[in-house]
């Protein structure tokens, strides 16, 4: 394969019809591991070949600390794509979290090569991957958290834990990785002879999260064993109580798996009780927000009056205004807090 063949080369609206057509499953799953990657750009397009030639749709980012992917692999491929996964060296056994649903998470292939797996920006002599928490399966996260001395640490930022969380958990009001950690450390000031109980969407950022805080001197740190997606399979597989509560936000097209009924998040238009997010569908916007189905419906997944009337616009007027330095898209509706999705 060339390097030219090397990425997707169809566009959205190609994409979803042609996933549309699929006759078969597919399984949704992530992993991660920190592992020394020698050639991070070669070992880039190897993967996108592997993986482009089981057909297999996602994210997946590459570094020289090692990788982390979210994809989904046709059901029939799913035997192939361990066989091959279990003869890369660094990757072998490596802990593989299938999601709760399914439903086009990925429409197209992405492989990139980024600087960090998750962007901390932490010096690397703050830090050693050789030390890390200790990992908890469900029950004895479960277990932990029944002990009053535990403080559990949600390691996500803000748009995540708004619509699902553990109960009781210490909850950084920020929106960016850059900015969790020295949240965190500001949350746990006092409190390093203290047991920490960190957990995250799959477990990465609690990887790296528990090194740091062990190199400042926390005694006692602790991690939830392939973070939500884990957990949220456990408690249905063995009948675990679950005390993480709402939805678990998901950084694909569904935007959300559902791990309890409670709805702990209201519409952020209309105030009435809602865990939906959407991309604002106002392509000069794309703000990520709340949306109840009635909201959703009056604005046509718009986040705001003005955006939706701009969308209905010609596309070519669209065009026009947005490079119209006088014409500004509203979002006052929102505050500081809600980003883009990615």
């Amino acid at each position: 394969m060339t390097k030219k063949n090397l990425h997707n080369i169809l566009n959205k609206e190609e994409l979803k019809v042609a996933l549309n057509k699929e006759s078969f499953c597919r399984i949704t799953a992530s992993f991660y591991r920190y592992v020394k990657i020698e050639e991070p750009d070669y070992f880039r397009d190897f993967l996108y070949e592997q993986f482009n030639d089981m057909n297999i749709l996602g994210r997946i980012y590459v570094a020289s600390e090692g990788i982390n992917a979210q994809i989904s692999v046709p059901e029939f491929n799913w035997n192939k794509f361990i066989e091959r996964l279990n003869d890369i060296e660094p990757f072998r056994n490596v802990m593989i979290k299938a999601a709760l649903d399914n439903y086009q998470s990925f429409y197209k292939l992405i492989v990139k090569v980024r600087k960090e797996l998750v962007a901390f920006s932490i010096p690397e002599e703050e830090y050693s991957m050789g030390k890390v928490g200790k990992h908890l399966t469900t029950k004895d996260y479960n277990r932990a958290m029944d002990d009053p001395d535990s403080i559990i640490v949600d390691m996500r930022n803000y748009y995540e834990s708004e619509i699902g969380h553990f109960e009781h958990a210490l909850i950084p009001n920020v929106e960016t990785s850059k900015e969790l950690l020295p949240e965190v450390m500001r949350l746990l000031n006092g409190k390093e002879d203290k047991k920490i109980l960190l957990y995250c969407t799959g477990g990465i950022r609690c990887e790296k999260a528990s090194a740091y805080l062990i190199h400042q001197g926390f005694e006692d740190v602790n991690q939830l064993q392939g973070g939500i997606i884990q957990y949220a399979n456990d408690i249905r597989e063995y009948g675990v109580e679950s005390k993480f509560k709402g939805k678990n936000f998901v950084f694909d097209n569904r935007l959300g798996e559902r791990v309890t009924d409670d709805i702990i998040s209201d519409c952020h238009i209309c105030g009435e009780p809602s865990d939906d997010h959407t991309d604002c569908k106002n392509d000069a916007c794309h703000i990520l927000f709340i949306q109840c189905e009635k909201c959703s419906t009056d604005l046509g997944g718009c986040c705001s009056r003005e955006c939706h009337e701009f969308s209905m616009l010609p596309i070519e007027k669209q065009r026009k205004l947005r490079k119209d330095p006088n014409h500004t898209i509203s979002k006052t509706f929102f505050d500081s807090r809600v980003k883009p999705r990615f």
